[in-house]
């Protein structure tokens, strides 16, 4: 049995479309149908369902809520409730498929420089910490399992910066996005055919990197993708620096990533200009179209 937990989220409806598509069974569960901070709930669930594969999609992701009111939730989902699935994994002998993010790392990293599974992580967020936390609940588990960490996350399924630059866009001519943060945007469609492309090929178990790549020596920041995403419409994209936009959790400088492993799996990865394009072909699928309010998740 194959178990998507968060499977109403961005990357939870994204995983579960590209297995409707290949005719995969699985089951999704979300936090109405599994409180993964519930180690009973849990325990109970793995123990009658034995799933042999878990995709772990469910997370808190309120960057800048969770430097305040959601901390105690932050901890609650990231670390409590990794570590029910992991330790549930380890007992059944099912393979965990993690979602991670850049902000694990924290720091400064040159522009130009990558972002290597096996760097040092110093979180400067609470975010970042307990996700790091996240992930060490996973080792200790004794579980097999796959940490995949992702950044600047986007799709067809959830509110993300795709959406957010093109509905400013309809009412704005002008419009600022910083240019001093950098890194590499990532489809929900790609991280999706990753996740599942670890298990089909039993990659070495372990961390990865997976974003969508970049053309050699390209620098890329939030400026450069409201750029490309507006590039056919009359608004104006101007760069701002990021002091600009005030905001509780502290941003990577840069969370570009480095794919050599990943690519080493046989996994061939689109550049995020591809990836963007095939998105946009796409458009919004969300059953509610209404652009959420609040920070969107820089992930």
């Amino acid at each position: 049995m194959i178990l998507i937990t968060g499977g109403n989220g961005q990357l939870g409806t994204e995983l579960r479309h590209l297995l409707d598509e290949r005719g995969i069974t699985y089951t999704a569960a979300d936090v109405n149908e599994l409180d993964i901070t519930d180690k009973a709930s849990v325990d109970a669930f793995f123990d009658k369902n034995r799933p042999t594969i878990v995709y772990n999609c469910a997370a808190y992701t309120a960057v800048d809520k969770e430097e305040g009111e959601g901390k105690v939730l932050g901890e609650k989902i990231n670390v409590d409730g990794t570590r029910n699935i992991a330790q549930a994994c380890a007992r059944v002998g099912a393979t965990m498929v993690q979602i991670s993010t850049d902000y694990v790392f924290g720091g400064y990293l040159p522009v130009g420089e990558e972002r290597m599974p096996d760097d040092e992580k110093h979180p400067e967020s609470e975010y970042g910490r307990t996700k790091d936390l996240g992930e060490q609940e996973i080792v200790a588990s004794g579980a097999k399992f796959y940490v995949i960490r992702t950044a600047w996350l986007f799709g067809s399924y959830g509110p993300n910066f795709v959406f957010t630059m093109q509905k400013l866009a309809e009412t704005h001519s002008e419009l600022t996005v910083v240019n001093d943060q950098h890194g590499v945007p990532t489809w929900s469609r790609t991280l999706a055919e990753f996740m599942t492309h670890l298990v089909d090929v039993d990659a070495e178990p372990g961390f990865y990197h997976l974003s969508n790549d970049k053309a050699k020596d390209e620098d890329v920041t939030w400026f450069d993708f409201a750029t490309e995403i507006l590039k056919d419409t009359d608004t104006v994209v101007k760069p701002v620096d990021s002091s600009a936009f005030k905001q509780a959790a502290k941003r990577p400088f840069n969370s570009t990533m480095n794919l050599d492993k990943s690519k080493a799996t046989g996994f061939v990865i689109p550049t995020w200009q591809e990836a963007l394009a095939k998105m946009l072909e796409k458009g919004d699928l969300r059953e509610n179209k209404e652009v959420a309010k609040g920070q969107i998740n820089k992930k």
